[in-house]
């Protein structure tokens, strides 16, 4: 409870947490940075860092002059290609034991399905990935698991890292000094954060609903 509480405040008071480790720790604050981007993107089991908003929130300090902002989007494009990478890369390794050590519940034809999806959908996957929390995440990890070819899936990595970044640190660069958005700063991040889940979230809901259907028997 105590950390989902941290993970709150943090979010709703990013601004803030941003300003204090600048104030404490000065340029180091690119690597802090850095390897904040690089997990929440390289680690299936941390999907719960701040990325988009952080981007967001780096962007506004960049504006105020705290970072060069390209120094930023440089530094944040290589890690969030590089977590991509190396989750890739995890599941590339992991994902076929996985597959031998549980058989009946993870049978090879799924991995099969996976590996014929991703060499046909799997670029503009990768990339849309990169704006939808927690899909980001496992997005390069299931490419890796289904086998995607791995000179499509890093150039497909490299244009959706740098996009993404690009977006959101230029964002709150341009937009994020104005009155308004300093005003309801808050407000904003929960956007960043919630407005990128709906689509993932209505989905959800309607293959509930549709097993739920399914599973009702018929009169």
């Amino acid at each position: 409870m105590e950390f989902l509480n941290y993970l709150i405040d943090l979010f709703l008071n990013l601004d803030e947490h941003l300003h204090e480790l600048i104030l404490q720790y000065g340029t180091f604050t690119y690597a802090i940075l850095f390897i904040v981007i690089f997990a929440e993107t390289g680690f299936v089991f941390t999907p719960f860092l701040p990325g988009d908003s952080l981007l967001f929130a780096a962007g506004t300090f960049a504006a105020k002059g705290s970072f060069d902002v390209t120094l930023l989007f440089l530094i944040l494009s290589f890690a969030a290609v590089l977590g991509d990478t190396i989750n890739y890369w995890v599941g590339h390794f992991i994902g076929p034991k996985i597959f031998d050590k549980y058989p009946r519940l993870l049978k090879k034809e799924y991995l099969d399905r996976t590996h014929r999806f991703y060499e046909k959908h799997g670029g503009k996957t990768i990339i849309l990935a990169r704006f939808f929390p927690i899909i980001r995440t496992f997005a390069p990890f299931v490419a890796g698991v289904g086998k995607m070819t791995y000179s499509k899936f890093i150039s497909y990595n490299i244009v959706g890292g740098v996009l993404w970044c690009a977006v959101f640190i230029y964002v709150g660069y341009f937009f994020g000094n104005l009155d308004f958005v300093k005003n309801n700063f808050s407000v904003i991040v929960l956007a960043i954060i919630i407005i990128p889940g709906l689509p993932t979230a209505y989905e959800f809901i309607r293959q509930l609903i549709i097993k739920a259907k399914q599973k009702k028997p018929v009169k």
